[in-house]
């Protein structure tokens, strides 16, 4: 049996995870790492510091499984971020990540000189300060020299490839993720390129997830111990890897992966939006499973809401879970009440993504007492979220996407209150895998699958697929909820003014 390595690189955090060819999860490691936010609306990233950690996990996962072979290495990453290199492949200026809100006229731009209609029939992508399209518009009019001296502008796949074999290239399904790949086509947008004035050579060669790039570098085999180097092999977006290793590789499936971001993915047969899923920003790229698409739901803020009252608000439970090795978020959630709070949370910490796309709109926190404590507001968070997250599957309901099951993955995953939260709060039963860390399985099967150690990775996600619970809505808190969703739903459009308000004077757009 073949011992596979999954490279999970996400917003704010990172995961090397060894498996068997099995699917049998053999060792992790993880290390958290910052989102630099130099002004209102920014959001960039030191990618030299991501790939050391990122070398960090893989070499402790390793030792931790205590194998000296690793037949081949997958990655999972977050799309959309992109990084100006010169031609040692080293970053000319920090990464610009998806989350990053800096481009709203850039997309006034886009809307002027190529139009909404054709931008979505092109690439699937709606207009929307996430994609990578408008972060280079922006580089080429605000940083001229960059843009004109960058031998590459490299997605974070193409970047961590170079580092490991010294190819530049990039999935077939993270590019589908930038707003300038043709998904039907499968290749880059020439006419959208033009637009711009990018040559295509400067975005690396484009593979399907799977494709064998190079073996890992002898200095980086010699220094995670192992014996000979491994294969790498293309990936994909990290929900795309996720939602292969949940199992959801063909049409109908669906699974909610709730990481830095909650995203819910919907496998299609064919690249077709329906009228209200296009308006209301939906998204559909490539799978990494051969000829399925997938639909995408994006909450920004998703986990990362969390993780920012955790490290605001919550020292006293950090001490406790450093010295204790207790669960932080567990500490925090134990003094949260039983049921529905008495405050409602926007949670629109980066901006609304779907379905309302509106980068200016602000979290807010309404109906603090003086007797609210911080059990209460985290479980109103998580309320907050999950309300989104209905939002997003009533819109999927509406345009016709049924949905019997969600299969959840990501750190949320193992929240026991916030997987009940969402069965009831949805009305619709979660299923959690035995692997809740579904992205780095994707890019392991995929891995394996390149180095012709498994005959297809949806075949083995199929196969190695354990449910290990699931969820199903409480029926009086299915009611209870139901009965404050109304409130939730009218919440937005009554803080509009106020956000748009604050806005004005914040820089955001086109800063």
């Amino acid at each position: 049996m073949s011992t596979l390595l999954g490279l999970d690189v996400g917003t704010t955090g990172c995961k090397a995870v060894l498996f068997d060819s099995d699917g049998t999860l053999l060792a992790s490691a993880s290390r958290e790492y910052a989102v630099d936010l130099p002004r209102p609306g920014w959001a960039e990233q030191d990618i030299e510091r991501v790939w050391v950690l990122a070398q960090e996990t893989m070499g402790e996962a390793i030792a931790a499984a205590r194998v000296v072979e690793v037949a081949a290495i997958g990655l999972s990453v977050h799309g959309e971020a992109v990084t100006p290199v010169d031609a040692a492949g080293r970053p000319l200026r920090p990464t610009i990540l998806g989350m990053d809100t800096r481009t709203e006229r850039e997309n006034d731009w886009l809307r002027e000189h190529l139009g909404t209609e054709f931008l979505v029939g092109r690439t699937g992508m709606p207009v929307h300060t996430i994609n990578t399209l408008p972060k280079l518009l922006w580089l080429r009019d605000h940083e001229p020299e960059i843009w004109r001296d960058a031998a590459g502008f490299l997605l974070v796949e193409g970047f961590l490839l170079q580092r490991m074999t010294g190819m530049v290239a990039t999935s077939e399904c993270l590019a589908s993720r930038t707003q300038m790949f043709n998904t039907v086509e499968g290749r880059w947008d020439p006419e959208i390129l033009d637009a711009i004035g990018l040559d295509e050579r400067r975005l690396g060669e484009l593979l399907p997830s799977g494709s064998p790039v190079g073996r890992l570098r002898d200095e980086l085999t010699e220094a995670l111990g192992l014996r000979r180097a491994p294969l790498v092999v293309t990936g994909g977006h990290d929900q795309a890897c996720g939602a292969l290793g949940a199992g959801v590789t063909r049409p109908g499936l669906a699974c909610v992966s709730t990481g830095t971001a909650e995203v819910v993915e919907v496998v299609l047969p064919a690249p077709v939006l329906e009228p209200a899923l296009a308006e209301a920003g939906l998204s559909v790229y490539r799978h990494v499973v051969p000829g399925m698409y997938l639909a995408m739901t994006l909450n920004h803020s998703g986990g990362l809401s969390l993780r920012w009252f955790r490290d605001e608000f919550c020292e006293p439970q950090r001490d406790t879970a450093g010295a204790t090795g207790r669960d932080v978020y567990e500490l925090i959630l134990a003094a949260a009440p039983d049921g529905p709070t008495d405050l409602l949370v926007m949670p629109h910490f980066a901006g609304s993504g779907t379905p309302r796309l509106d980068p200016s709109s602000r979290a807010a926190i309404i109906g603090l007492t003086f007797a609210t404590g911080r059990g209460e507001i985290a479980r109103a968070i998580l309320e907050g979220l999950t309300f989104e997250l209905r939002a997003n599957l009533d819109l999927l309901a509406g345009a016709g996407v049924e949905i019997g099951t969600l299969r959840a993955i990501g750190g949320g995953a193992r929240s026991p209150l916030w997987l009940q939260l969402k069965a009831d709060i949805t009305g619709i039963p979660v299923a959690v895998p035995r692997v809740t860390e579904a992205a780095a399985l994707g890019a392991a099967l995929l891995a394996g699958a390149g180095a012709g150690v498994l005959p297809s990775a949806a075949a083995a996600a199929d196969s190695c697929l354990r449910i290990a619970e699931t969820r199903t809505p409480d029926p009086a808190m299915r009611r209870a909820y139901a009965e404050r969703y109304p409130l939730y739903a009218d919440l937005y459009a009554a803080l509009t003014p106020f956000n748009r308000g604050l806005g004005r004077g914040s820089g955001v757009a086109g800063a």
